[in-house]
């Protein structure tokens, strides 16, 4: 399987595990949590608001490059007579389309199967029939993979089977991401429903589902006990929506949220001895219990002393979440299997860092100095971890074109190949202050500022620019 839909696939894998992957449902403005679904239905002319229960069933096949989610939905109105209910089952199926020389792939959603029944008021209306498109690109990145889309739908209903119809055209946008840290899809869904007299009515919903991963600090309640307080990874997830409708006699919005019960998750408390107090103790600790930096066999982090390009690497991809493809080791054969040449002359394919940084240098995060050398042990400048950082997000191309100055004072000293990871640093905050420093050498303490800047930007920047950017709540 290609790596960009390997990439898309493993993600729905990884965020199924936690109460379904983050996506809203049915493109209908509904809010969910584990236990209750709320939506606003106009198809009478009027809001109502239906609750119930809600089931999802996701399937993921890898060697079709195919994603089916099933909805069954089981709602009554929140204040209706007795007897009225909806129930409603669809199915939609994704097929992904890969095309690795532009490192993107497409997904494109139809809808296989599909019922609804609506009873209000003694007044059945039957779903007959339902054609529906969705087509989004992906761009996959190392750190996260981005997308856009388009859909477009059409709905028929029957009222009480042969007493007039009513059409529902839909029409909308969606954009998402998803890494490690989270996941947030937002739909902007147009509804046009057209009643058998002829008038129609105008929805507008904005819909968001976030699932985010954050790093709390949990300090100890008593005094005598053997290590510091520590970190606790806690796994959210929110739906929220908005709707904005103009009926034939009304007009008006409607806000609905629901959020799911946290997951919370113990990291390993670090106990360096040379970081208490320090200016960086935070930023430290936090990799060191995220396993970003891992070496138990000392004591002393050094957060004043330079990190070298093999370390900035290894710790940058265990903070992106990056396996590297280690290969089994196989018992001898007869047939003596091709020897691995590494690509750089001062990296053995022994070396114990070697999968890291090969994985680095064949998604285009890390390169080498001069000819085939990586020279893992020299110093890393700030240019080149930002540089790295950038590349990981995949943002190296959002700087001006050529020709543009950064706004840091030592602009003049930037290297032209680190000045576009310069000036977008700047842009997200991952780097602040008014020099850059792009020769100097970066200490593990500054390292260490940089990549938890970098899963801060993961972790909440790019959930606010999908979500709080593109629902407005009053």
């Amino acid at each position: 399987m290609k790596r960009t839909i390997a990439f898309v696939l493993l993600n729905l894998i990884l965020l199924t595990s936690f109460t379904t992957y983050a996506a809203p449902v049915d493109y209908l403005g509904g809010v969910h949590n584990e236990y209750e679904y709320e939506e606003i239905v106009f198809i009478t002319g009027e809001p109502i608001k239906f609750i119930g229960k809600l089931k999802i069933n996701e399937k993921v096949k890898e060697k079709d490059n195919l994603v089916i989610v099933s909805y069954d939905f089981d709602l009554v109105p929140e204040k209706g007579e007795k007897g009225d209910k909806l129930q409603r089952k669809i199915t939609y199926e994704t097929v992904y389309t890969d095309n690795s020389a532009k490192g993107q792939s497409i997904g494109n959603t139809t809808v296989t199967k599909y019922s609804e029944k609506i009873q209000l008021n003694d007044v059945d209306y039957k779903l007959e029939d339902y054609q529906f498109s969705r087509s989004d690109i992906y761009d996959n990145r190392p750190a996260s993979s981005y997308y856009t889309g388009n859909i477009k739908g059409r709905k028929y209903y029957s009222i009480n089977k042969n007493e007039g119809q009513i059409i529902v055209d839909i029409s909308g946008g969606i954009v998402g991401y998803e890494n490690f840290w989270g996941r947030t899809e937002t739909q902007k869904v147009n509804q046009t429903i057209t009643y058998p007299n002829g008038k129609q009515a105008v929805i507008n919903t904005e819909t968001s589902d976030s699932l985010t991963r954050r790093l709390v600090y949990s300090d100890n309640e008593v005094n005598l006990i053997s290590y510091n307080g520590g970190y606790v990874k806690t796994t959210n997830r929110e739906v929220v929506s908005k709707y904005t409708y103009k009926l034939p006699n009304a007009k008006g919005t409607y806000e609905l949220s629901k959020t799911m019960n946290p997951n919370l998750e113990r990291l390993i408390v670090p106990k360096f001895r040379d970081v208490d107090g320090h200016w960086a103790e935070e930023y430290i600790e936090k990799l060191y219990s995220l396993d970003v930096f891992d070496d138990t066999t000392n004591t002393f982090f050094y957060p004043e002393g330079p990190i070298t390009r093999r370390e900035f690497v290894v710790a940058l991809m265990k903070a992106c979440n990056i396996d590297p493809n280690i290969p089994e080791q196989k018992k001898s054969s007869r047939r003596k299997q091709p020897q691995e040449v590494s690509p750089f002359r001062d990296i053995s394919t022994q070396d114990k860092d070697y999968y890291y940084i090969k994985e680095a240098f064949a998604q285009g995060i890390a390169f080498g100095k001069s000819g085939n050398l990586f020279k893992p042990s020299e110093k890393l400048t700030v240019a080149e971890g930002v540089t790295m950082l950038i590349r990981a997000l995949g943002f190296e191309n959002r700087a001006p074109n050529p020709g543009y100055y950064t706004s840091f004072m030592d602009d003049y000293a930037i290297p032209y190949w680190a000045k576009d990871a310069a000036y977008v640093s700047k842009e997200i905050g991952l780097v602040t202050g008014t020099r850059f420093n792009a020769n100097k050498a970066l200490t593990r303490a500054e390292a260490s500022q940089l990549l938890v800047n970098f899963l801060r930007f993961l972790e909440r920047d790019l959930q606010k620019d999908y979500r709080e950017n593109i629902i407005l709540f009053n």
